[in-house]
């Protein structure tokens, strides 16, 4: 028999990539079955017919993130049929686990502010590992790198995205 310290051991963070345009579809769906997931969106001004309308837009199109056990993220495929497929750790050749810490601090840049953060999709050299102690990011970690000159933290999310603070004095660091 499974205790609960058990069950709430096998949640965890799974990331997966959607087919165009289905983030809001799988949203809508993952919410009737109250499972917890994670798209972040942001509102952008389009024009349609000569009229500026508001649109809902994923931040990273086409990616989801889905906070539940392995069996039920395999059924949300195999048995709902959900248009998506899960990111594998090259290494293991399983389902990418995205851990805790670094889902939550992944969260807190996308919430904080659309201009404090830049989402990087491209492979960053690897640099000293950072906690950030003062100021907007304090308890953030990620890893040091510099942009356009300037320093900034770095919160990855291995096979998937990268997000950039905005500068970050280095006085407001600690090397982990």
């Amino acid at each position: 028999m499974t205790t609960n310290k058990e069950k709430v051991q096998l949640i965890k963070w799974f990331a997966a990539k959607t087919k165009f345009s289905a983030e809001k579809k799988i949203k809508q769906f993952l919410e009737r079955l109250g499972i917890e997931h994670y798209i972040p969106f942001r509102t952008v001004i389009k024009e349609k017919g000569g009229k500026k309308v508001k649109v809902e837009k994923p931040v990273i199109p086409n990616l989801i993130f889905i906070h539940s056990d392995y069996n039920t993220c395999l059924s949300l495929v195999n048995e709902y049929k959900l248009s998506m497929n899960y990111l594998l750790n090259l290494e293991t050749r399983q389902l990418l686990v995205v851990p805790d810490k670094q889902m939550q601090d992944f969260m807190f840049l996308l919430d904080f502010s659309e201009d404090a953060v830049q989402v990087l999709n491209e492979n960053l050299r690897q640099g000293d590992r950072v906690r950030v102690i003062k100021g907007e990011f304090a308890g953030i970690e990620g890893e040091l790198i510099r942009i356009k000159g300037h320093k900034r933290v770095v919160v990855r999310l291995e096979g998937a995205f990268s997000l950039a603070t905005t500068y970050i004095p280095g006085s407001y660091l600690e090397r982990i």
